[in-house]
């Protein structure tokens, strides 16, 4: 069964993109980026939001020619993977390997879940809170970046109480602290 992973670069106090929605505060440096795409190499399909699939599909086609090799091995990843975009808006999609769904359906992913030989990231916000408040989300990989913005949209819901467990810790020279968690299933009485 595959471990459904929601990662995400944040702010120190806790947002993705600040209140004008701008996250350039957010790219990664060379070495941040290389551990990102060592956490990728498992990840056989990425669940997307509209903004966040929009945000990604840059990688599709992006000239990497001139680019250093963290971004063509990011973009090798991002390629053989395949894609679910959610979206009741977005007419159709651009990429490959990639299927459009009106609706984020927890009993699909679900089955997803329990059919997939490898594990699935889920990217954006809004749409892993929904995976979060089902009790769909396996482990949380998160990278905090030495700013505070003040304001935004958050990284994680909060309007959902779950416990986490710290598996890993890694501290970068840029001043990212990545943060690995494991959500914890109580015990049924």
């Amino acid at each position: 069964m595959a471990q459904l992973i929601y990662a995400a670069i944040a702010s120190l106090d806790g947002f993705i993109e600040d209140a004008d929605g701008s996250f350039d505060w957010a790219a990664p440096d060379e070495e941040v980026h290389a551990f990102v795409n060592d956490l990728e190499r498992p990840v056989g399909t990425y669940l997307y939001g509209r903004r966040m699939y929009e945000t990604m599909a840059v990688w599709d086609t992006m000239p990497l020619d001139d680019e250093p090799d963290v971004m063509r091995d990011f973009a090798e990843l991002w390629r053989a993977a395949d894609k679910v975009v959610y979206s009741r808006t977005l007419a159709d999609v651009s990429t490959g390997r990639t299927r459009l769904e009106r609706q984020f359906d927890v009993d699909a992913v679900r089955r997803l879940k329990r059919d997939s030989a490898r594990d699935i990231a889920i990217g954006g916000a809004e749409l892993a809170a929904q995976a979060i408040e089902a009790g769909l989300v396996d482990e949380l990989q998160l990278f905090l970046k030495p700013v505070i913005v003040g304001g935004g949209k958050h990284s994680l819901p909060t309007t959902v109480e779950r416990h986490l467990e710290l598996r890993e810790e890694r501290r970068f020279g840029d001043g990212t602290v990545y943060l690995g968690y494991a959500v914890v299933v109580a015990a049924s009485s």
